[in-house]
């Protein structure tokens, strides 16, 4: 199953340049980024075509990091179908520490989630 990574970073111009040029310094391919920043303090949430690859160069480059395996769910494509998702998986206890937006098909997009607890979010995620 990929991976998602969750890279967190100072909140300054060059920290995605820094980490694109390192990424593809090693061929490793990104799949889906996305990311922000507030304050001092930023983050990037990508998944890649080679996770191996991807987690070397965080380790290398004294990226502070976590992955977790990217678990996907179509939500309903209209207000509240995000925060229906995110309920439950609050009230069952899951953290979400990260969601990348996969695309849109008919009513329904697509995410992909890193949570603490896979196990239960799973049933939770794929009931979508």
């Amino acid at each position: 199953m990929a991976k998602q990574f969750v890279i967190q970073v100072d909140n300054r111009p060059g920290e995605m340049a820094r980490l694109a040029e390192q990424l593809a310094a090693r061929n490793v391919d990104l799949r889906a980024i996305g990311g922000g920043g507030l304050g001092e303090t930023g983050h990037f949430i990508m998944t890649t075509a080679d996770d191996d690859g991807a987690r070397a160069v965080l380790v290398d480059g004294g990226w502070v990091f976590v992955e977790g395996e990217s678990l996907l769910a179509a939500v309903e494509d209209r207000p509240g179908g995000m925060a229906r998702i995110a309920r439950e998986l609050s009230d069952a206890g899951v953290n979400v520490m990260g969601h990348l937006f996969i695309g849109r098909w008919s009513d329904r997009a697509t995410f992909a989630f890193v949570v603490d607890d896979p196990d239960k979010a799973r049933p939770i995620l794929e009931r979508r």
